[in-house]
């Protein structure tokens, strides 16, 4: 990825040094970087909005409106993704790391894999 914003779901007040969320639906807050050139150019947060069992459209909504074109879960269901995908934010995959800036720098050099249908979860927090 070259161009555009990424969002990751994050705990506490996230950043680039910071942790990643395990489900994208119940975290803190997103962590926002701008990439151009294939570098990153800045970092902001943006809280993210209460949401019931079901209403998981609410954080697709939420990024969309915020000029998202990727997201990177270590967790997410099948409702919010076909979301993603019509939306046009693609989803990437990284179950393992929770920190944050390696799994970005890797969405930009292009290693990380968009997320595929046999990795997605029941939701709910379960992840």
């Amino acid at each position: 990825m070259k161009e555009g914003r990424i969002a990751v779901p994050s705990v506490g007040t996230g950043g680039i040094d910071g942790k990643r969320a395990g489900h994208f639906g119940h975290c803190d807050v997103f962590t926002l970087i701008d990439v151009a050139e294939g570098r990153i150019q800045s970092v902001s947060t943006l809280a993210n909005q209460e949401h019931v069992q079901g209403g998981c459209m609410v954080p697709v909504n939420l990024l969309a409106g915020n000029s998202v074109n990727a997201l990177i879960v270590g967790g997410i269901g099948m409702r919010p993704l076909m979301g993603f995908r019509q939306a046009g934010i693609d989803v990437y995959y990284d179950a393992e790391r929770i920190d944050i800036q390696p799994v970005v720098e890797d969405l930009i050099a292009g290693t990380l894999p968009r997320i595929d249908e046999s990795q997605v979860c029941g939701g709910g927090g379960g992840h």
